[in-house]
């Protein structure tokens, strides 16, 4: 069983082969170029990073070591994580792990909307049912934290880095009160320019082809 103790680019890497197979699965298992635009994308990613190829490759070293990627021979040479069936996830809980790698702790009607574009959950209470199954996992792969002063729910964030205190935030984005009509649109927002860039990708792989 691999170490629960990655690194923020770690983290960063991981969450991006779990977004990708479930949201582009025709251009995965990625390219080491295709995995550097994922991590730098600026949708979809709190906080948005700037990684290097060579930082990108050390991150892909370091979870092939853990056990939890896997280059994939070819024409090309291509990255695959092996998290889900290390873990046993389902597509529903690797949707959750990937969200929570890739923008940090958040509430789960933010996930529920964050998560389209991997998985549509049809309400939360099919949501809920596969937090559980990550908080209850062994070793534990999600916690709810306490809730912030103020909020009107409670994050939940992933415990890849280490044990979270549930007392305070982990790194990610800053706590507000959630499920605003505002912020539900502002999340639509960023899920759709997400998903725009992803097919400008996977269209532009599509030419390369010919």
């Amino acid at each position: 069983m691999p170490d629960l103790d990655l690194a923020p680019f770690e983290c960063r890497v991981l969450g991006c082969l779990l977004e990708k197979q479930l949201s582009t699965p025709d251009i995965y298992p990625l390219s080491l170029n295709a995995l550097v635009n994922a991590c730098n994308q600026s949708s979809n990613r709190e906080p948005v990073l700037a990684m290097t190829e060579a930082e990108v490759q050390a991150a892909v070293d370091a979870l092939i070591a853990r056990g939890l990627a896997e280059h994939w021979p070819g024409r090309v040479l291509k990255v695959a994580h092996t998290a889900k069936p290390t873990w046993n996830l389902s597509i529903q809980e690797a949707a959750l792990l990937a969200e929570l790698l890739l923008r940090g702790p958040q509430t789960p009607g933010e996930l529920r909307t964050n998560t389209r574009r991997m998985y549509v959950f049809p309400d939360l209470a099919e949501l809920e049912s596969c937090l559980a199954a990550l908080m209850e996992a062994e070793p534990p792969l999600a916690l709810r934290l306490a809730r912030a002063p103020g909020a009107r729910e409670a994050r939940v964030a992933h415990l890849l880095s280490g044990p979270v205190p549930t007392g305070v935030a982990a790194p990610g984005p800053a706590a507000r009160p959630a499920s605003g009509r505002l912020d539900q649109l502002e999340a639509e927002v960023s899920t759709l320019r997400g998903e725009l860039a992803e097919l400008r990708a996977a269209f532009e792989a599509f030419k390369a082809q010919f």
